[in-house]
Parts: structure tokens; sequence; C-alpha cells
């Protein structure tokens, strides 16, 4: 079989803690034939996974080296702490960065928020994964400051977060190889940008044959022709009179 003889697929890379299920349930819909292959990476890994094509797009976390790589970001998340249920900041509905000041703070070696200065006291060590940092929260160790996506992923019911305020964030794009901007990319991009299914990149329906427009007003509708009647209440042919015609007096009998 000759790469032209293959059928169409799409593989779409993903972070953790991102969910594309909405935009996989849309594409699904518009294209059931052309199928959905979902690809988890790590965030550090997912450039060299598009460059190498080991995926026709991906869902990744800013910032990226953009060499070679398109992106356009989707949306930026709140960023949050991860502390034990029974911390005193549990006690607050949000914070700030100097609120954390006297705490040791995780900042493990796979952080997606690019700090210029972390919060808090460092670590002896670094954790290698947002994962073990997780743990180590849960052991009393320290408190991890991450976007809420993570937090929600690595949930523990002896675990909370609250809302960190003047902490970076997180910003997620749909990346893809600059040279590989493809129909089905097209598509995708599309979807994740909410363009309806007749727009003008999103798979189209059938044009109207040339030279016959559809009827949106009912204005292909015959007009009468002057003269004749109209409607249910004009005369019928050969039954009375018409109107304002004159009538004969009788006459009489001799």
């Amino acid at each position: 079989m000759t790469g032209s003889d293959a059928s169409p697929s799409f593989r779409l890379a993903y972070v953790p803690g991102v969910t594309p299920a909405k935009w996989v349930r849309i594409w699904n819909e518009r294209l059931p034939d052309v199928p959905l292959t979902l690809v988890q990476v790590s965030a550090a890994e997912a450039p060299e996974v598009l460059r190498n094509g080991g995926a026709d797009a991906g869902l990744v976390r800013l910032p990226i080296d953009r060499t070679d790589l398109s992106a356009i970001p989707l949306y930026a998340e709140t960023t949050v702490v991860v502390i034990p249920k029974d911390h005193a900041v549990a006690a607050v509905e949000e914070v700030t960065a100097e609120d954390l000041a006297d705490d040791i703070v995780l900042h493990p070696l796979d952080d997606t928020l690019g700090w210029e200065r972390p919060p808090g006291l460092p670590a002896i060590e670094r954790p290698a994964t947002t994962a073990d940092a997780i743990e180590l929260v849960a052991a009393g160790i320290g408190l991890l400051v991450v976007p809420q996506s993570l937090a929600r992923l690595h949930h523990r019911k002896d675990l909370t977060y609250r809302p960190v305020a003047d902490a970076p964030q997180s910003r997620v794009a749909l990346s893809w190889p600059e040279d590989e901007t493809t129909d089905l990319v097209e598509h995708f991009i599309g979807i994740v940008r909410g363009r309806t299914v007749n727009s003008t990149r999103g798979p189209q329906t059938p044009a109207q044959p040339k030279g016959k427009r559809p009827d949106k007003s009912g204005a292909d509708r015959r007009k009468p022709v002057a003269g004749k009647p109209t409607g249910r209440g004009g005369p019928r042919s050969g039954s009375g009179t018409a109107k304002g015609a004159k009538r004969g007096k009788p006459r009489r009998r001799s």
C-alpha cells in the first residue's frame, strides 16, 4: 500500500492536565471517517515529538522552543498552591506568593510556570516530577505551586489547594510543525477556535448546482398575473355573475 492509498488519520499529542475530550468529540462528529489518536507526552518532550513526526499537532504548555513550530495560544490557567488540608493556608480563599515566604515550596524539574524566582524556602533537593512533589506535600515536606489542572490531576483526599493571586500562569496552546499545516491540522484549528461546521476552514456542505440558488424568501414563487384572481376568495368559472355586472328585469307575463 502506498502513502496515497493509506486511510487518513490524525495524531494529537497532549500534556498532563490538559483534557482534549470536548475537541475529540467534535472531531469524531465532523470527521467520523478520520480516526483521531491521542498521544500523551510530558511538557518537556512535547516540542520534539512534534518536530520528529510523532504527532500531527499537540496541546502544549507555553513557553516552548518555537523553532520550526507554529502555536496558537488557547487559554491561561489559574495557578494554585497544593497544601495539606490541616495547613493554615487552607483557612483562606486566596494567597499571594509572599504568604508562602516561610514555607518550603517544592520546585519540581518538570515545572511549567517559568518562575523568575520561586516563592518560599527552597527544598534541599528538587523533585524529579510534579507527581513526586505531590507525594512530598502529602508527607508534610513542603508545598507545591502548579497550574490548577495539575492539582486536579493529582488529587488526593488529604490535600487541597488555593489560588495564588500573583503567581505566573500556565498558558496552553495548540502547536504543530509550521511546514506541515495540512488540511487535517486546519480542521482541528477550526474546532479549538470554535468555528462552525460551515465556516471557511471547517468541513464544507455540498455546494448548490451552478445556476440554481436556494429559495430563502419565497422570491422564486410566481407572481400573480395582472387581472387574474388569486386566493380562495375569487369567483369560480361559470358560477354566478361577476361583481359589478347588471341584472336584467324579469319580464311580465301577458
